[in-house]
Order: structure tokens, then C-alpha cells, then sequence
């Protein structure tokens, strides 16, 4: 594994990173998914059905390509973070963060002591190539990047505090969570899903961190990029392959009813 984050230091840099979400929870997946030109891929813990042992298995299939993992949590846990950055996942998603409060707390739970409560135990992890990297507890902290979800009112109230935190580098617009807290359940485009969204990545970015988020909709990527998101995701592996594979049973079968779900994913996650 490198010893730099080479992700966290294009997000500093300002330099756009393009992604696409992993939820199919299978490694071989996940390595062909790197070797397609993403700039960062995102293992999910959160929606997809990973847990530890398969979010190792996607962190070592992408490892040899250039494409960098970038792992959600399903929650915002102390020890599940030790053990994500212990199995070296370098950078993280934390969802639901609505309070600067939480925001340090994870922040703390991303660093060893004295600055933090990560637990010691590297030795034997796949982070320090198990001691090899013999001076990994000297870098480690610096090598996080910390990465939280704000999607719901309470945290856009709270945005610039939670930006404020030092450790935070980034902040992740949810649309699906948004548009439910803000009572437009299913329906992120909702114009003023989109206005609290856009307000909401120009705080970030004037408050100096790197702004992210998740669209299937090519417009609203190229727009969000333009306003100056640096990492943001434009698909979902799942989702890229279930088109696919409708359209080609289309072609011979004829077209199954659209489902709800299936005709709007823009904002799923």
C-alpha cells in the first residue's frame, strides 16, 4: 500500500475526483470496476450487503489499479472504524453526521492516542503490511481521510460548524436522505432538494473542504462539478449492470413494466 493518500491530496489540491459506487458486494466486481479509469471507487457498508471480510476482499482486488477505495461505514462506530482502517481502508465515508459534535468524535476515533482513541494494533493488520511498514504509527493519521455524510436539515443547520472540525476533509451531500428529511421523500430532483443541495456544496467549498455526492444523471454531475465538487460519484455498479441486462432482455423478450425504482435512481444513496 502506499504511504500517501494520493486521494485526500487531489481533494486538497482541488483537483476533481470522478467515482462509481460498488453495491454489489463482490470483489471480483469491484476489480473489474477499477480497471475501467474511475478515480475512486466506493466499497459500501452502509446499503450494500458488505461486511468486514468482503469489504477486505474489495480492498485487496482494487488495490493493484489506480482507482482508490474509498469505504462507507454502515454507522459511525469507534470500533468498526479501528477495524476498517486496520484492514486498510485509508479513506472514509461516515453517513448520517448532523452535529460537529459527531463529527469529532469520528475525527478521534480516525487517530491514535495522544489526538485520538484509535486502539493500537497494527502489528497485525494489513495497514502496516503486517509490521513491514515499520514506521506506520508515525504516518497513519496523517494518512486518513475522513470524509462525512451531511443529509438531513439538522445537518445543513450545522454545516459550517461541522466543516470546521479539524480532521474532516470532505463533506457528502446525501439527496435521497435530504429529500426525505425535507419532506420530499423519492423525489431528490424536487427543485428545492436541488437549491438546499447546491447551497449547501457552496458552504463547503467556501468553508475550504473538498464537497462530494451521488448522482446517476450526467447533467447534474457535470453541474456539481462545475460548482465545484471534488468527488462525485456518477453511478452505481449495480445499477449500471440491472440497465444493462434489462435492455438486453428487451431486445429478445420485449421490455418488462419500469418499476418505480427502476425508472429513477438519480440521488439513490
Amino acid at each position: 500500500m502506499p504511504a500517501k493518500n494520493l486521494f485526500k491530496a487531489a481533494l486538497a489540491a482541488q483537483q476533481p475526483q470522478v467515482g462509481l459506487w460498488l453495491s454489489m458486494a463482490d470483489p471480483y466486481m469491484a476489480e473489474v470496476s477499477a480497471s475501467t479509469g474511475f478515480d475512486w471507487l466506493l466499497i459500501d457498508g452502509e446499503h450494500a450487503p458488505n461486511d468486514l471480510k468482503s469489504t477486505l476482499g474489495a480492498l485487496q482486488a482494487v488495490a493493484p489499479h489506480r482507482a482508490h477505495p474509498v469505504v462507507r461505514a454502515v454507522q459511525g462506530d469507534t470500533a468498526l472504524i479501528k477495524q476498517l482502517l486496520d484492514i486498510g481502508a485509508t479513506t472514509l465515508l461516515v453517513p448520517m453526521v448532523d452535529t460537529a459534535e459527531q463529527a469529532r468524535a469520528l475525527v478521534s476515533a480516525t487517530r491514535y492516542p495522544p489526538l485520538g482513541i484509535r486502539g493500537v494494533g497494527s502489528a497485525v493488520g494489513r495497514a502496516s503490511q503486517w509490521s513491514a511498514r515499520a514506521d506506520y504509527l508515525d504516518v497513519a493519521d496523517d494518512e486518513v481521510c475522513l470524509l462525512v455524510q451531511a443529509e438531513t436539515v439538522a445537518a445543513l443547520d450545522n454545516l459550517e460548524e461541522i466543516c470546521a472540525v479539524d480532521g474532516v476533509h470532505g463533506v457528502f451531500i446525501g439527496p435521497a436522505d435530504l429529500a426525505a428529511s425535507m419532506g420530499f421523500r423519492g423525489r431528490p430532483g424536487h427543485p428545492e432538494v436541488q437549491a438546499a443541495i447546491e447551497n449547501a456544496m457552496r458552504t463547503i467549498i467556501a468553508c475550504g473542504k473538498a464537497a462530494g455526492t451521488l448522482t446517476s444523471d450526467p447533467a447534474l454531475a457535470r453541474r456539481y462539478l462545475d460548482l465545484g465538487c471534488t468527488f462525485v460519484a456518477v453511478g452505481v455498479d449495480v445499477l449500471l449492470y440491472a440497465k444493462a441486462a434489462r435492455s438486453l432482455a428487451g431486445d429478445f423478450l420485449g421490455s418488462p413494466a419500469e418499476t418505480p425504482a427502476a425508472a429513477d435512481t438519480r440521488g439513490a444513496y
